[in-house]
């Protein structure tokens, strides 16, 4: 089990949030004043300490709104695996460029993880202008680390848009529905995500000792400015280890929880639970299911060394799966319930992204340091390639490869160095697919 159940919590019952429309649309909400369900501007001007805590509740709440939509597009594109469904031809069609098929620029799989990552920026933006206007008995310190919580999820947020997004760029200033910023570059969009979590980690560090409201038990270890700190610093890792920034990703890491002997599966994540009105893991599949199930592409089994644990990432299904021409005999299972917590980040990726900023950097025995640390913990030998830049980083890839399988990393990894033509093609007429579409309604 690779998953364990480190947390379960019942989230609690947001208030706001519920009533936001999709993306970052403006609000409509009733002039009627209403104790229970407040209106955007009462909270915008003197929010009380109750009200801020259900706006936090409702960020980490969306933050996994179609998060099984974002990483099958990921997941299926990078052919990590399959994604079989009785009741949508799409993601064996659109998703793997069959034939004359392209990605659609309004429908689900390009839309709604781009709405859902919006409209947790949307709340970010609304806690921040209730943080600096509440007359709560709120100190100094605890609002500069709400305003450091709420630019470090925003952060996250964008990236995750941007993965999706990659050449066509986003909008990062979106805090004015009526002025949207414009849309960046892709480097133009990273170096805003990157300012953006040196903003809020000034913030944190004035932060005192706690914050003015409760995290969920996901981000149990880091939720006091001085931990989530450690949890921004990793989140700046992964950013410019994107940007290129190999120095900025180690000194990143220094600031992190990153941990080379630590517990791989140290981290930040998402919880779920079977509390009513709470969320499932949508990732999570039974053995053996048919109509809508997950199967591993089969080269993972047959890419991965002999000894290497991590196969229990997969497990032989009963019967061959079989649709749309393609096949496997492998079940995803890399969780094994739909409570089990998902990633944000852990530990396993920063080790994986010290060993690549370090072989970047000329850092040669770090590297190889690293890459024996994902290696032996998984049951393999020290690693006996060779030791140039580019050799380094083909072991790096393929450790990634298997540490973060379905996590959503692969098919961004293969991007970031122009492999996407080494992705295995399954049906002659197949594409590989280098970003989403800008959805229909931003053009």
């Amino acid at each position: 089990m690779f998953f364990k159940n480190i947390w379960t919590q019942k989230l609690a019952t947001f208030l706001l949030v519920a009533g936001l429309a999709a993306g970052y649309s403006s609000c409509q909400l009733d002039d009627i004043p209403d104790p229970n369900n407040p209106s955007l501007n009462v909270i915008e001007s003197n929010a009380s300490l109750g009200e801020i805590q259900n706006l936090v509740d409702g960020i980490q709440a969306w933050m996994r709104d179609r998060l099984g939509t974002y990483l099958d597009g990921v997941g299926v594109i990078g052919r990590e695996y399959y994604r079989f469904s009785g009741s949508d031809p799409r993601f064996t069609s659109d998703l793997l460029g069959k034939g004359n098929a392209v990605l659609d620029d309004n429908t689900f799989y390009t839309t709604r993880p781009f709405q859902s990552r919006y409209r947790v920026v949307k709340n970010c933006n609304i806690l921040m202008t209730a943080i600096e206007n509440t007359s709560a008995p709120i100190s100094a310190a605890e609002k500069s680390a709400a305003l450091g919580y709420a630019k470090t999820i925003m952060a996250h947020e964008l990236l995750m848009v941007l993965n999706q997004q990659y050449k066509n760029g986003i909008r990062v200033d979106v805090a004015d529905p009526d002025n949207l910023g414009p849309f960046l570059s892709l480097e133009e969009s990273l170096s805003a995500i990157a300012s953006l979590l040196d903003e809020a980690a000034t913030d944190l560090q004035a932060g005192g000792d706690r914050f003015p409201f409760s995290l969920t038990s996901g981000f149990a270890g880091y939720d006091t400015p001085a931990t989530f700190l450690k949890f921004n610093r990793a989140l700046a890792a992964r950013v410019d280890l994107y940007r290129q920034d190999w120095s900025g990703a180690l000194d990143a890491l220094n600031g992190s929880f990153f941990d080379l002997g630590g517990d791989f599966y140290d981290g930040v994540y998402y919880i779920f639970s079977t509390a009513g009105g709470d969320q499932l893991n949508e990732m999570w599949y039974p053995l053996n299911s048919t109509g809508e199930l997950r199967v591993a592409h089969p080269s993972y089994v047959t890419d991965i060394e002999a000894g290497d644990d991590r196969i229990s990432k997969v497990t032989m299904r009963n019967d061959e799966a079989f649709q749309d021409g393609l096949s496997s005999q492998w079940d995803v299972t890399v969780y094994q319930s739909n409570t089990d917590p998902m990633p944000i980040i852990r530990n396993e990726e920063l080790i994986l992204i010290f060993a690549e900023a370090s072989a970047q950097t000329g850092k040669t025995d770090d590297a190889v340091m690293a890459i024996n640390t994902i290696r032996n913990a998984h049951g393999l030998a020290d690693y006996s390639g060779g030791t140039s830049a580019e050799e380094l980083i083909d072991e790096i890839l393929k450790q990634r490869r298997f540490s973060l399988f379905g996590e959503g990393h692969r098919w961004i990894d293969m991007r970031r160095y122009g492999r996407l033509n080494e992705l295995p093609i399954d049906r002659p007429d197949d594409d590989v697919w280098e970003q989403f579409p800008r959805p229909a309604g931003e053009n």
